[in-house]
This record gives C-alpha cells, sequence and structure tokens, in this order.
C-alpha cells in the first residue's frame, strides 16, 4: 500500500488542524482523503465494550454514517473498531488515525478492517513518519488528531481513568463539542462519560442529538451544494455564520476566528438570535438553526 504524504495547506479537509495545539507540519496517509471539509464526528471508547457500548457505538455510527456523516477513530480495538466497521456496513467514509508510522496497521488485528476502509473509499492517516513504533506516548499525541478532525466527539464507555478521555480534553481545548453517552452508574466503564456529563458534556441519547449541533438534521437528503446560507445583515454577521456552518460551535472561537471586537461580536450574536438564524446551546456554545 502507498504512504503518500501531505501537508495540512494543500487539502480542505484537513485544513483545519492548522488550528490545533502544535500543528502537525505533514499527514502521511493510504488510501483517500475527502478532497474538501465535510461533516465529521469521531466515536471513541474503551477498548473492552459491554454489550450496551457496543450496541450504541454500532448504532450511532451507523446512523450518522448513513446521513452522509464521516466516521473517525484511531483503529483500536473495541468501540473504535466497532465504529469504524459500522460506518463501512452503512456505506459510508471513515478514517483511522493511528499512533504510528504506516508501514504498519497497529493493532494487527485490525489489519483487515484497516484495508476495508481503504477499499471502501477512506484513509489511515498519522502525522507519524514511517518506521515510528506505536509507543504509549504516541497515542497520547495523535488523540489531538483525531479530536482536530472532528466536528464534534462521541465518548462511548470510558472508565474514570481512561486514555479516551484525553480525546475529549483536547476536543474541549480546541472548542470542539463533546457528546458522552450516558450509561449505567455501577459499571466502571459508564464512569468517564458520567463524569464528563457532570462536567458540562452534551448527552447523547439519540443520533439526532449529534445531528442538531453540527446542523444536519434537516440535510439527510440533500446534497451539499444545494444547501443554501441564511444572509446576515451585516458582514460581520455573515462571518459568523460561515464559521457555525464549518463546524465552530464556540463563543470564544468565534470571536477569535472573526476577528471581531467583544462588543460588536455580542450585538452580531444577539442580532442572529433575534432574526432567528443562530440559536445557543448553552456553555458558550452556538449554532445555526
Amino acid at each position: 500500500m502507498k504512504i503518500n504524504s501531505i501537508s495540512t495547506d494543500d487539502n480542505k479537509y484537513i485544513n483545519i488542524l492548522t488550528s490545533v495545539n502544535k500543528p502537525p507540519e505533514k499527514l502521511y496517509y493510504i488510501g483517500t482523503l475527502p478532497p474538501k471539509r465535510q461533516p465529521t464526528i469521531a466515536i471513541v471508547g474503551t477498548r473492552k465494550p459491554t454489550a450496551y457500548g457496543k450496541e450504541v457505538a454500532y448504532k450511532f455510527a451507523y446512523d450518522l454514517a448513513k446521513r452522509g456523516v464521516i466516521i473517525i477513530s484511531g483503529l483500536a480495538l473495541g468501540i473504535d473498531a466497532i465504529g469504524h466497521r459500522a460506518c463501512l456496513d452503512a456505506g459510508g467514509t471513515t478514517i483511522a488515525v493511528l499512533g504510528n508510522g504506516l508501514h504498519k496497521i497497529y493493532p494487527s488485528t485490525n489489519r483487515k478492517l484497516g484495508e476495508d476502509i481503504i477499499d471502501k473509499g477512506g484513509s489511515i492517516i498519522s502525522e507519524f513518519q514511517e518506521g515510528i513504533e506505536p509507543l504509549p506516548f504516541n497515542f497520547l499525541k495523535r488523540n489531538r488528531i483525531i479530536s482536530g478532525l472532528a466536528d464534534a466527539v462521541i465518548i462511548i464507555e470510558a472508565a474514570s481513568r481512561s486514555g479516551t478521555l484525553n480525546t475529549a480534553t483536547h476536543a474541549l481545548n480546541q472548542g470542539k463539542d463533546v457528546f458522552a453517552v450516558p450509561g449505567n452508574i455501577t459499571s466502571p466503564l459508564s464512569a468517564g462519560c458520567n463524569a464528563l456529563l457532570k462536567q458540562g458534556a452534551i448527552p447523547a441519547t439519540s443520533v439526532e442529538d449529534i445531528l442538531e449541533v453540527i446542523n444536519l438534521q434537516n440535510q439527510e437528503n440533500q446534497n451539499p451544494s444545494q444547501i443554501s446560507l441564511p444572509v446576515g445583515d451585516t458582514p460581520l454577521e455573515n462571518a459568523i455564520i460561515e464559521l457555525l456552518n464549518q463546524g465552530v460551535r464556540d463563543g470564544d472561537e468565534l470571536q477569535k476566528q472573526a476577528k471581531a471586537e467583544i462588543s460588536d461580536f455580542n450585538t452580531a450574536l444577539t442580532m442572529l438570535e433575534i432574526n432567528g438564524i443562530i440559536k445557543p446551546l448553552g456553555a458558550n456554545k452556538w449554532c445555526l438553526r
């Protein structure tokens, strides 16, 4: 399998990584990268899920893929692998981010899954050069790429001291929405998710919860080129609308990327809300109606 390399400036889909902490200078990939931004959700969780976790992971990934959402994860055993497989079963596109060089697909037990991802039009990517081995700290480093490429992250089963929570931390630092699937309070594998919910993560109880935030709830039968954005009354309002459409949800990040003074930005938000163009999600998060 041919290993390709690309700069984040050379592809509109991965260009979003320029805003992450310590952005990669280049990415290595096998397969096909989307040429432009498409709605993307990261699905991550424990390597040893319960029957409940397996069922939920498969359902979320399958249903999201059916709605045209790209599923991204880390090709690990458990929730990651289930998310990738469910997406493929739905005929969707999925991307796996590895914590090692692409000279090997890791873990080896998921090699066939990796090959299927490539054969079905997806890709396996890494910031690590060929020959870099899958060392523990590399996986923590790669988690910022998983969350960085996604519009939102769904955590499905995670223990209280799980590496999965590292991905959630990266997502929050990047201004991304973090969803957590509520779990049985007596299950150790639900402790991480339930803790995230206490800290303000968005409960994920249905696919519609996620689609609403990424503004796809009414677009499952539409071609992206057919979707027209609402128009604001000022250039700043239009800039905010465009940023929301690109997946930026955090108010502070919206203001930063719009390059607006705080007073002007707050006025624009207020007018957009009054005119029914945007709505608040709580915790200084916004989305298009």
